[in-house]
């Protein structure tokens, strides 16, 4: 990965879109609760936090295969997988906050009339939701969730069609920031920008250096810098 996005990669980025969980807003702490609530209810006893931190953006079913030692063709795994969707449901914006630093970026971006928005694997009855919550849904040019388009990540549908909704801009004028692979491999097979979210929720086992990404970011106000429209105080 290179230190800068090339000036004129910079300069012609009209919108910048985010991947939700562990890029734009910091879940986990709800989703471990929901974990957490679901093992104890079913007898077992709860993880640390620090475990399943890393597991987050790989969603839900991700949850249950850590908890329980289960995977989706497990007897059992579907009532678990919905018990915790449930209890999640109910608490969806206990602890959720953006991460340090992100409200400014997205203040800035909206300051030099660079559209901002949302793309997750996240389903949209969870994310509409959460999104509201927090403030965002007027703010953000689109909302694309996991269930909006036929394909989710890593397939371009979701990265393409809010290009789409953030304007119509083309895929050359957009920057996709997420902290998983397959949200990198999305922004590439789409055509946009890629920045890695090293602040997400990446596992010892993750190699962001790998994925292709044009760079990487320690945390959200980097994301200026690469834009070559505001730097950080540091």
């Amino acid at each position: 990965m290179s230190n800068t996005l090339s000036v004129t990669t910079a300069k012609q980025i009209r919108v910048v879109l985010f991947d939700l969980d562990g890029t734009l807003a910091d879940t986990a702490p709800d989703l471990a609760y929901a974990l957490n609530q679901t093992l104890e209810k079913h007898g077992r006893s709860p993880l640390p936090y620090e475990q399943i931190k890393p597991k987050v953006s790989h969603g839900a079913s991700a949850l249950i295969r850590l908890g329980f030692g289960l995977t989706s063709d497990n007897e059992g795994f579907d009532p678990l997988l919905q018990d915790l969707l449930q209890t999640y449901s109910a608490n969806i914006h206990r602890e959720t906050t953006l991460f340090p630093g992100m409200e400014a970026v997205l203040q800035q971006l909206e300051q030099q009339d660079i559209a901002w928005g949302i793309v997750t694997n996240k389903p949209a009855r969870f994310t509409d939701p959460l999104i509201k919550s927090m403030g965002l849904m007027d703010r953000a040019a689109c909302v694309v969730s996991g269930d909006t388009t036929a394909n989710s990540k890593p397939h371009p549908e979701p990265i393409l069609y809010g290009c789409k909704l953030a304007g119509g801009h083309n895929p050359r004028e957009c920057l996709y920031v997420g902290d998983a692979q397959r949200d990198i491999e999305s922004g590439i097979n789409a055509g946009t920008a890629t920045l890695v979210a090293l602040f997400g929720y990446l596992g010892s086992d993750d190699q962001p250096e790998t994925w292709g990404a044009d760079g990487a970011v320690d945390h959200p106000e980097q994301i200026l810098e690469w834009l070559d429209i505001g730097h950080s105080s540091e």
